[in-house]
Order: structure tokens, then C-alpha cells, then sequence
């Protein structure tokens, strides 16, 4: 079992790559979802997540390898 401080940087690490990702290009992607109602915009890029996770898992399993 992890401790609760590697599981929270593991979130937080999700969560800013995430939002630099989307930032710098990777947004939008298939299962993303966006409610653009005139005055209301909402995105929640839940594929982004998907993948920014996959991808660290990787390189942390490299990591510890």
C-alpha cells in the first residue's frame, strides 16, 4: 500500500499535466466533454485525464524498474 502522500502528488501531477496538456494542444480529444450554452462553457476533459494518467503510469513504472 502506498502512503496518502505519494497517492496525493500522484493525483496533483495528474491533474497540472492535464491542464498543460490541454493548454498547449492535446485538448479535445474524443470523449471530452464540452457544454457550450451561450453564456455558460463547461469542459471536462476526461480522455485527456485518461491518457495524461496512462502515460505517467508509464514512466513511473520505467522509473521504478
Amino acid at each position: 500500500m502506498r502512503s496518502p502522500g505519494v497517492v496525493v502528488f500522484y493525483v496533483l501531477l495528474v491533474i497540472l499535466l492535464t491542464m498543460a496538456s490541454v493548454q498547449y494542444g492535446l485538448g479535445r480529444l474524443p470523449g471530452d466533454i464540452v457544454i457550450d450554452t451561450g453564456g455558460f462553457y463547461f469542459y471536462l476533459p476526461i480522455t485527456t485525464m485518461i491518457v495524461v494518467s496512462v502515460l505517467l503510469g508509464f514512466v513511473f513504472w520505467l522509473l521504478r524498474r
